[in-house]
């Protein structure tokens, strides 16, 4: 979403810079932008389709590969059933508005309920809390940072993201901006993170116990009668209940889970609810352990009971000029939830997606159902989802695997088919999550900039040849004729061009009309300002009496597992938790095989405090085994108080020390996979998310 002014000279990148004139970034950039030039001419980059042999991967044509790929997948969908074939998006999908529309065509094309993606090792809890409360999964409030008086960011890291799930570009000089209005930076987090050591005030926290402290947050509110829904009151149902709800999780009970001082609750607490504004952030800590639905609810809980949700400083909404939940809305998909459960565990359904810490057992477990073949698209799930040792096993044995991806990595070299798509800079670009999730209302859109390298094809392309492969090799999916001209017809970007004239601010049917067209906005390079966000409750909210519940059943009753979960803990104590962390220049794996963020000292290293490493007679630099169910994995230490004692943190996204892998980073920096610690086993039961963080764990 940052603005950046790429100049080229005969096809080649020269410089990028931060674009000043982009109204919503003002010049920001970060070295994300620079790995535009590393990924584009790297080297180790696939520039055609290729199949792997015997003998090694081998270059094949576009046709044969579209052709044979669709052959053997109607053929085991033929043979034994529509359900063992699955797909997984990843992360990098999102990214791409070609990719996001054609990767949802080939998925209906497959009819299978085998559907998974980067979303449950994410942010599936804030997905659930929205569809719980506001009736869309996709109406997610944004916190209003440059008008807040009091942010409290709990589990996040928005310097090193710049947001995540809160796209605030030039988030160092916003969070600058608070403070020169003397508002104020709390943070609670495991770590003293980038965020954090900015902050007014920081406080450790014992991974996994956010809950707590969100609750007896609001137990203070409401015992000392410092709620106050303003406006909010007339269509937000179950304060009583809320009230009664929280009434047994005081400040003393959550002291003793979160490691935090009932007076320090108290008085956040009493801040958050007396501020002139104020907005609670939970991010990726919060959201990827064992209570994260649990957390996502209550942080908007909070928000509300203080009137802080939709007014402006506080947790409000966007109006995108491409309104994508208005659209899904019509198309009847706000969200859905338990409308099947997996095979092998009875994990629930969520957004026609199911956990991804199912996917390898639902690949390994023998059966009626089981999956054969695998259809994965910018995503590298063995660095990237739990137990990921697991799930390279899981894909070693699969009948059939085809990836949609520009490198042979740690996840695609299993693959039978890889087929390359185009890159940043050769495709156009328009924003349809991130323009939902700003803290500010603005549109742009870009074209592309350079011809795409070799023999490659836009990700839309692939996915629509695959749709036509399959159809044609399997005569009883075809389409009636109609919508088969209609899908030829809309491609991508007409489908930008009509969101964005039939939407909240577009021209309609007047071809004269003020407002926006495609055209317009592309004639508008640096991007277009639409205003800071505007309250819209009730008429944004999806529920169907257009009220906020403010205790939905699901909820209230996973309180009950929280119970539960304290005396289980209090049974068997582990050691050290796990967390995980996130480094500015790596950015999950995207990035690793650019040189220039991976020189200098090793950033894969694991965090101890100092007491933790006194005790068990260790140093910084040394190497240590950190262990858990799942496996183990040999790193360097890091000795150092920006970590709480009790816990140790190591980065994700590295690991890239697997055999067949064609990328130079294998060979120079391969680091170890956090994720070869996670366990599929430990998630949040209600929701499916996995728990990346809280991870218990030895270290030797």
């Amino acid at each position: 979403m940052c603005g950046v002014i790429v100049e080229t000279r005969g096809g080649h990148i020269v410089s990028i810079k931060g674009d000043a004139q982009d109204p919503f970034s003002r010049g920001h950039i970060c070295p994300k932008a620079l790995g535009l030039k590393d990924v584009h001419e790297d080297p180790d980059r696939l520039r055609h389709p290729v199949k792997r042999t015997a003998d090694g991967w081998v270059r094949v044509s576009w046709d044969e590969a579209f052709r044979d790929i669709a052959t053997r997948l109607t053929a085991l969908q033929r043979e034994q059933g529509k359900n063992v074939v699955a797909t997984y998006f990843g992360n990098p999908q999102v990214h791409s508005y070609s990719a996001l529309l054609g990767g949802s065509a080939l998925a209906r094309s497959l009819r299978s309920i085998h559907r998974y993606s980067a979303t449950s090792v994410d942010q599936l809890p804030h997905h659930f809390a929205a569809l719980q409360l506001f009736g869309h999964q996709l109406l997610l409030p944004i916190p209003d940072i440059d008008r807040t008086q009091l942010l409290l960011v709990i589990g996040g890291n928005p310097l090193v993201s710049n947001g995540s799930l809160m796209t605030a570009p030039d988030i160092a000089q916003r969070l600058k901006d608070l403070r020169h209005r003397n508002g104020q930076l709390v943070v609670i987090d495991p770590r003293r993170s980038e965020t954090a050591e900015i902050a007014d005030q920081h406080l450790f926290i014992k991974p996994g116990t956010d809950v707590w402290l969100l609750l007896a947050m609001l137990q203070v509110i409401f015992a000392e009668q410092l709620e106050n829904l303003g406006r909010l009151e007339k269509f937000a149902t179950g304060l009583d209940e809320l009230r009664d709800t929280v009434a047994p999780y005081t400040p003393e009970r959550a002291a003793a889970h979160t490691q935090i001082d009932a007076a320090c609750i108290r008085d956040l607490a009493r801040r958050f609810a007396k501020a002139e504004s104020a907005v609670c952030y939970g991010r990726m800590g919060v959201s990827t352990q064992v209570f994260g639905a649990l957390c996502q609810w209550l942080v908007q809980v909070l928000n509300i009971v203080t009137g802080n949700l939709d007014r402006p400083g506080g947790a409000m909404f966007t109006r995108p000029a491409f309104d994508a939940l208005g659209l899904s809305s019509a198309m009847g998909q706000r969200g859905s939830y338990n409308r099947r459960r997996t095979r092998v565990r009875d994990l629930p359904e969520f957004g026609g997606e199911f956990p991804v810490a199912a996917l390898a057992e639902e690949m390994l477990t023998p059966g009626d159902g089981q999956i054969k073949a695998l259809v994965t698209a910018a995503g590298n799930p063995v660095l990237s989802t739990p137990n990921g040792r697991q799930l390279d096993r899981a894909l070693a044995q699969l009948e059939f695997m085809v990836s949609i991806d520009i490198y042979i990595n740690e996840t695609t070299r299993h693959a039978h088919y890889i087929l390359p798509p185009t890159f940043g800079l050769e495709r156009d670009h328009y924003d349809l999550i991130f323009h939902t999730l700003a803290i500010r209302n603005t549109t742009k859109y870009s074209s592309a900039l350079l011809e795409p390298v070799g023999d490659t094809m836009h990700d839309w392309q692939i996915f629509d040849q695959l749709v036509r492969h399959i159809e044609a090799a399997d005569r009883s999916r075809r389409r009636p004729w109609l919508e088969r001209l209609r899908s030829r017809w809309l491609t991508p970007r007409r489908t930008i061009a009509l969101g964005l004239r039939f939407g909240p601010y577009g021209a309609g049917w007047n071809p004269l009309g003020a407002g926006l067209t495609l055209a317009k906005v592309a004639a508008a390079p640096h991007g277009i300002d639409l205003g800071p966000l505007q309250p819209c409750l009730p008429a944004r909210l999806f529920t169907r009496d257009k009220t906020i519940p403010l205790v939905p059943p699901v909820l209230k009753e996973d309180l009950q597992r929280l119970e539960r979960h304290v005396h289980e803990t209090q049974v068997a104590s582990p050691t050290l938790h796990l967390i995980g962390r996130r480094d500015l220049r790596t950015n999950n794996s995207w990035l690793h095989n650019s040189r220039r963020f991976i020189k200098g000292p090793n950033r894969c290293t694991l965090l101890m405090h100092p007491t933790d490493a006194v005790a068990r007679q260790l140093e910084s630099g040394a190497l240590v085994t950190v262990a858990s169910r799942t496996g183990s994995v040999r790193v360097e230490l890091e000795v150092s108080d920006e970590i709480a004692p009790g816990v140790v943190s190591l980065p994700h996204g590295w690991g890239h020390d697997r055999d067949g892998i064609r990328l130079d980073i294998a060979r120079t920096h391969p680091g170890v996979s956090a994720n070869d610690l996670t366990d599929e086993q430990y998630l949040d039961a209600l929701c499916g998310n996995a728990a990346l963080n809280g991870v218990p764990v030895t270290v030797t």
